[in-house]
């Protein structure tokens, strides 16, 4: 049994903790069982302020050196760096590390995809061949009279320059929008090779290396390019490949969908392999009976966090919840294994899932947690993991100790949005095109698009900035598209189905009625943010929104960040040319050159900017007025004035 808490002081009510109900349940019963959640800990951790805004340095040992966020041109570091290289440097090596850990992960989907090609894995193949034909086809493959497999070799070998490259450009660049690509070549920014890419700013961050924001910016930039138009999009388009592309399917969210007469198994990550392997096995007849025999009704799967929203939006799978509850949801006492692999673990969930007898396994090298049981999963031979770990479950199904509560909230919502279902529902099979979202943006039933992102803090309320904040785009006809946990919030609150329609606007109903879609999208897990680069290049080239992504109506917003992956991604919108704003805080003081590049001269370069704010109804303002900048620039501002549409302008819609 794990240590429990014997801290008698005043605690906050759980329902400041957060705004998920089921959440709160399950806070206020590990409370009365004495276990300490992320929750609490996040309240009671007191973030050291200098480091909160990025003024100390720790790159070498004549250190730390703390600058005074109050004062912070009065001193400089032991070596003589002042606030903007310390603030750069510790913006880049952040970056740095989010951009390794998508470019990590594309790698890894691509060896499995090589393997695949080469049947050295049997348990994986290529679900999708039109998709493996419209990559190939978008990076300059042939693909007309081939056999697949030699298309899906010659994209294997293309797309491993996206990590090995020391020179040239990555292969998705040619995605990238004309306007948009000779902006970066004209200031050396196009990623040539994750792996240098990641490795020149790791150097350049190195104590008596670079030492001049301006030139480290450019290098920041090609890094979380080589994330965003990189590992990233090999990771979700291949995934698309191999284990098919979502299509728009109703899928349960929340605590609710665990089942206290069943074997209850979570998958959490961000892999998705693993979790596919898992959807196989407890398929097995051998493990349902074996289930059975412990007296349990059956296995149910579950999914939480990325790879959960993966596996949603593909197979319909459930979902427990996002990123705030991943703790919480052993408090329940149904579940008999938690199975993880990489990425937004917290390693406090070995505690909790000892204090509620629940096997916490991991199954990647990669990440590994002290306390937990570690069985590796291998794509070739899946079963060996999968096995082992239905085993230990229905195991402890058969000999469950703990009490079970389970919060009784599911919601219901439409998940596996993706840029291609967009065109298509849009269009239709033959004439499936972004013109009817431009042309709808530009008379004005919407007035932009926004894609509200990311991830959950415990530093603010559970939910609490993703919820009103989407809530009051719709409402001005801004379209919204989502991924990661974000949109787990989102279908929490019901917002991602299309009776939300009435929630939205007048104009943006009017199309969400006439299509029959949600005034939000969701679009998968975190990676899967390429999905909404791609959409944006999409409606560049459909025309009558400017040459580049930075003409776009639209912004971007991650309310609740927490990771060095989320600055990356924030990162490579910004360079991508998109207004991007953060909540909770950013690492940088305003009163700095190195911030007013950030927020004020990237922009003026051509490329997006960075904003932050903490209310939601302030982000809500910061966007919508930006959105309504581009479309003045645009000269469709006066196109807002609402008139009155027959049928045949519906038709017109759609």
């Amino acid at each position: 049994m794990a240590e429990k808490s014997t801290d008698k002081k005043k605690q906050v009510p759980a329902s400041e903790r957060t705004t998920c109900e089921a959440t709160r349940q399950m806070l206020e019963k590990a409370r009365r069982d004495g276990v300490i959640l992320d929750l609490d800990r996040g309240y009671d951790m007191k973030p050291c302020p200098i480091g909160a805004e990025s003024a100390c340095c720790k790159h070498c040992y004549m250190g730390p050196c703390r600058i005074n966020p109050r004062d912070p041109y009065k001193k400089v570091g032991v070596c003589g760096a002042t606030i903007d290289t310390i603030s750069a440097r510790n913006f880049g090596r952040n970056v740095a590390t989010g951009s390794a850990s998508h470019n990590d992960h594309g790698r890894h989907i691509l060896e499995l995809f090589r393997s695949v090609i080469e049947n050295k894995t049997k348990d994986f193949s290529i679900e999708d061949t039109q998709k493996l034909e419209r990559v190939a086809t978008s990076i300059g493959i042939e693909v007309e009279g081939r056999e697949v497999y030699d298309v899906a070799k010659e994209l294997c070998d293309e797309l491993e320059k996206t990590f090995s490259n020391v020179d040239g450009e990555m292969p998705f660049v040619k995605r990238v929008p004309e306007a948009t690509l000779e902006l970066w070549r004209r200031d050396g920014i196009v990623p040539r090779g994750a792996m240098i890419e990641v490795m020149e700013l790791m150097s350049r961050t190195h104590i008596g290396c670079d030492q001049d924001y301006t030139n480290l910016i450019t290098q920041i930039s090609r890094t979380a390019l080589a994330d965003g138009w990189g590992g990233s999009m090999v990771a979700t388009e291949l995934s698309d490949i191999m284990f098919g592309t979502p299509s728009p399917t109703l899928a349960d969210v929340n605590m609710g969908v665990l089942k206290e007469d069943h074997v209850n198994i979570i998958v959490h990550g961000h892999e998705p392999a693993m979790f596919e392997g898992m959807l196989a096995a407890v398929q097995d007849s051998f493990y349902v009976e074996e289930a059975k025999s412990k007296g349990a009704k059956g296995i149910n799967l579950v999914g939480m966090c990325c790879s959960g929203a993966e596996m949603m939006s593909r197979h319909g799978v459930p979902h427990a919840g996002n990123f705030g509850s991943t703790e919480a949801v052993i408090v329940t006492g149904a579940v008999d294994a938690m199975v993880v692999d990489i990425q937004c673990i917290k390693q406090g969930l070995a505690e909790v899932a000892k204090c509620y007898d629940t096997h916490l396994i991991t199954t990647n090298p990669r990440c590994r947690i002290e306390g937990a049981t570690h069985i590796e999963f291998h794509e070739h031979e899946p079963r060996t993991c999968t096995d082992q770990i239905l085993t230990k479950a229905i195991a402890r199904y058969g000999t469950r100790k703990m009490p079970v509560e389970i919060p009784k909230q599911i919601q219901s919502g439409v998940h596996g949005f993706t840029h291609e279902y967009i065109e298509y529902m849009l269009g239709g099979t033959f004439r499936g095109s972004y013109s009817p979202l431009n042309d709808n943006i530009i008379n004005g039933r919407i007035r932009g698009v926004a894609g509200v992102v990311g991830c959950t803090n415990p530093k603010v309320q559970q939910d609490s900035v993703h919820v009103p904040l989407v809530r009051e785009l719709i409402k001005n006809d801004v379209l919204v598209l989502q991924t990661g946990c974000s949109q787990i919030a989102l279908a929490k609150a019901g917002l991602l189905t299309p009776e939300a329609a009435p929630l939205a606007g007048p104009g943006l109903a009017e199309v969400c009625e006439t299509v029959g879609m949600p005034p939000v999208l969701g679009l998968g897990s975190c990676v899967d943010n390429t999905r909404i680069l791609i959409a944006a290049s999409a409606m560049v080239k459909a025309g009558g929104l400017g040459n580049s992504i930075a003409d776009l109506p639209a912004a971007g917003c991650a309310p609740e960040w927490m990771s060095e992956k989320a600055l990356a991604i924030g990162q490579y919108f910004v360079a991508s040319g998109v207004f991007t704003v953060f909540g909770v805080g950013f690492p940088t003081i305003k009163e700095t050159k190195f911030h007013d590049l950030l927020f004020n001269g990237l922009e003026n370069q051509g490329y997006g900017k960075w904003g932050t704010g903490k209310d939601p109804m302030e982000i809500a303002r910061m966007m919508i007025a930006h959105i309504d900048k581009k479309r003045k620039e645009l000269g469709i501002d006066k196109a807002r004035e609402r008139v009155l549409v027959d049928m045949s302008d519906r038709r017109d819609i759609a």
